[in-house]
């Protein structure tokens, strides 16, 4: 099975609405839940810890398995990697709808994330092999980029509609039509790809892999429970370095290995993929925050919150394909630290949030220049690491781009979450001793802002605007946190990212078909 030749010009664009609808799937279920976190807690009684890992359950398992999920594709076939993750993942959403606990919820958000991590991967890797002409690909990958942010935004509109209207299981039984029509119209339109000289599968180095980022976003996750010094803590840190040793270890003796960690030599691959990693580190703590914070301190419903974001969607929907043009004219270094520096900007104005801040003032401003930063970061930062990759290598390739942007997702919602849960813990443990709570029940209502208002109902005036102060002296510090990783990100893309996103080539020439992509290591 070889990669095939590009097919006709109006049906790419076909296929890649296909893969677009695909990723925008998998996408969404990062934040469409987070506006039905509220519902859950109240009717399955779940904590703070609960919820957290109702999110991060799903970005786990997603993170840790990309790199294999690309491998797989690469050596089974792209599009039969596809659709089976659609498949599983449409199965697993009705197992979430159902859940009746907790426990069953998480454990079937981590199932949804092992079927993400089969489809993510596969719809980059197939844009490559379908758009072979740079330009043309540039231009896909801006698209694809965008429904990517668009998701972000695209989660709390959707899950707030139907939470208005439907119960919380809703929010998964919606993946379930969409599915179908994904796999659907993938039969029609896509064609089979996959690296054509296939190797022994790597099952040490897939082992390492998923112990590695495992380990490390596990670790983080817990680190506010256990202490960031615990042996829990640092243990799980030495394991996950280990074994990230490990891997490079590995891939660098074996003749065929899974990933080629060489790649990492090329600034494109190294710098734009941290450029990835930090923008969405930042951005999903901080909308981790602003999903609380619209219905905790600004008393939104659920469908209100949800479209409080749409200023993010409008704006990256026009931003992403307009960074590839900016990145042809001005080359890929300054508009990533651009774009990192706007997000930077965006953060800061969210800090400098008050209980007062009008919503059409500073809160949509935040939106906008955290929107039109995302969108001048991961257009060409995506087509700055998959420049350096041969195509028939494009699943392992892609799935190195979607991994640091999963694992700076979940290690952003677990760091952020953190820095947030340390303000307001003791701020609204003192609040409501003081309004007169008994301790121990004060101590419950630093579980989460929605407890502390509980406790607070029951409390004189002043005492629930005590909890909504705590809360967003919380989120202050967990955007500075955002902005001050992607203003480091900014300084890095500056120093190290090369001015143009890859070496030219020349033009194909009809009578010998499309040029070679640029030699790359990945193997």
């Amino acid at each position: 099975m070889t990669t095939p030749p590009a097919p006709p010009a109006t049906r790419r664009w076909w296929v890649l609405l296909v893969l677009c609808l695909s990723v925008l799937l998998v996408s969404v279920d990062n934040t469409i839940v987070n506006v039905a976190l509220p519902t859950i807690g109240r009717e399955l009684a779940a904590t703070t810890s609960d919820l957290q890992w109702v999110v991060d359950g799903y970005t786990l398992a997603f993170a840790a398995l990309l790199l294999l999920g690309g491998a797989l594709g690469d050596r089974y076939g792209r599009r039969r990697l596809l659709e089976t993750g659609l498949v599983l993942f449409a199965a697993t959403s009705a197992l979430a709808a159902l859940a009746d606990s907790t426990g069953e919820l998480i454990a079937a958000r981590v199932a949804m994330g092992v079927a993400a991590a089969a489809v993510y991967p596969a719809t980059l890797a197939l844009l490559v092999t379908t758009f072979t002409d740079r330009r043309e690909r540039a231009t896909a990958i801006g698209v694809w980029s965008a429904v990517t942010g668009l998701s972000v935004a695209i989660g709390p509109v959707t899950g707030g509609f139907l939470l208005e209207h439907f119960s919380w299981g809703s929010v998964f039984l919606v993946n379930l039509p969409l599915a179908a029509v994904a796999v659907a119209a993938g039969r029609l339109l896509l064609t089979e790809s996959a690296d054509p000289r296939p190797r022994r599968f790597d099952l040490v180095g897939a082992g390492l892999s998923v112990a590695a980022i495992g380990l490390l976003v596990v670790t983080t996750i817990e680190a506010p429970g256990n202490g960031w010094g615990s042996a829990a803590t640092v243990a799980g840190y030495l394991g996950a370095a280990v074994a990230l040793a490990g891997f490079v270890g590995w891939e660098l003796r074996r003749p065929e290995p899974m990933l080629d960690v060489r790649l990492f030599t090329d600034p494109r691959v190294s710098v734009g993929s941290g450029a990835i990693a930090l923008a969405f580190f930042s951005l999903f703590g901080f909308i981790f925050l602003i999903t609380q914070y619209f219905q905790a301190v600004r008393g939104y419903d659920t469908l209100t919150a949800g479209l409080a974001t749409l200023p993010f969607a409008v704006v990256i929907g026009a931003v992403s394909p307009l960074a590839i043009l900016a990145m042809r004219a001005l080359g890929t270094k300054l508009v990533v630290a651009a774009g990192l520096l706007t997000m930077a900007a965006g953060f800061a104005v969210a800090a400098g949030s008050s209980l007062e801040s009008d919503y059409w003032g500073r809160i949509v401003t935040a939106m906008v220049l955290m929107a039109a930063g995302l969108g001048l970061v991961t257009s060409p930062a995506t087509e700055a690491v998959m420049g350096a990759l041969r195509s028939e290598q494009a699943g392992a390739g892609s799935a190195v781009n979607d991994t640091v942007r999963e694992v700076g997702g979940t290690l952003g919602v677990a760091v952020v979450g953190s820095v947030m849960s340390t303000v307001y813990g003791p701020s609204v443990v003192d609040a409501l001793t003081g309004a007169g709570a008994p301790a121990p029940v004060a101590e419950g209502a630093a579980d989460s802002v929605f407890a502390g208002l509980a406790v607070a109902g029951q409390l004189p005036d002043g005492a629930a605007v005590a909890v909504q102060q705590a809360f967003l002296d919380g989120v202050s510090a967990g955007s500075w946190v955002a902005a001050a990783a992607s203003a480091a990100g900014a300084v890095v893309a500056l120093a190290f990212l090369p001015a143009q996103h890859r070496v030219p080539d020349p033009d194909p020439d009809p009578a010998r078909g499309p040029a070679p992509a640029p030699a790359a290591v990945i193997r």
